[in-house]
């Protein structure tokens, strides 16, 4: 079957990750992709192969997307700088992008794919890297990671939500939360 002029996979995902940042990851189905790109939801099908499908290419994009934020967030930085870095800009990747962060979450639920895995992989072994200037490794800096991670996920999906009420500074309160971990890991570390 021939596919219509102009629609390609990469269009698709991108009026997705429109969808899912304007509306949430549940307003993601296919007869909204189709409407939004003027066609008829069969023709997606030309494209992929089901809803699962496309929740997991955006599920890979995320990724993708988050990872180079991530990466350019940091520069050149080491030690706590690169740890605020990299959590200011976890944080501002949500807030830009709340349903695409969410897609990226996705990928836990049955739609993980060796793609996603991989970028999940690189992202991971970011943290690592940067939890190495504190003299952590192996499993000591996967503990950390995860901490890190819980943190960030935490604080993310409380602001994307409205969960802080009142009227003080959120990148204050990140940034005091990243100095009690920092100083969590020297306490750790002395033991």
């Amino acid at each position: 079957m021939a596919r219509k002029p102009g629609i390609e996979l990469q269009s698709i995902i991108q009026t997705s990750r429109e969808i899912v940042d304007e509306e949430g990851i549940h307003a993601l189905t296919l007869a909204t992709v189709a409407k939004k790109l003027s066609i008829r939801t069969p023709s997606l099908y030309n494209h992929i192969e089901s809803l699962t499908a496309l929740r997991k290419a955006l599920a890979v994009h995320g990724l993708e997307a988050l990872h180079h934020h991530l990466t350019h967030s940091l520069g050149d930085q080491s030690g706590d700088n690169a740890i605020h870095a990299f959590s200011l800009a976890y944080i501002q990747f949500v807030r830009t992008h709340p349903g695409l962060y969410e897609a990226t979450l996705w990928a836990g639920e049955g739609l993980v794919s060796p793609e996603a895995e991989k970028v999940t992989t690189r992202i991971v072994d970011m943290a690592v890297k940067l939890l190495n200037d504190y003299q952590l490794e192996g499993e000591d800096a996967i503990h950390a990671a995860r901490g890190l991670r819980s943190i960030l996920h935490g604080f993310a999906s409380l602001d994307q939500h409205h969960g802080f009420g009142l009227p003080v500074d959120l990148d204050i309160s990140i940034k005091r939360m990243i100095d009690v971990f920092i100083a969590g890991i020297d306490k750790v570390k002395s033991k």
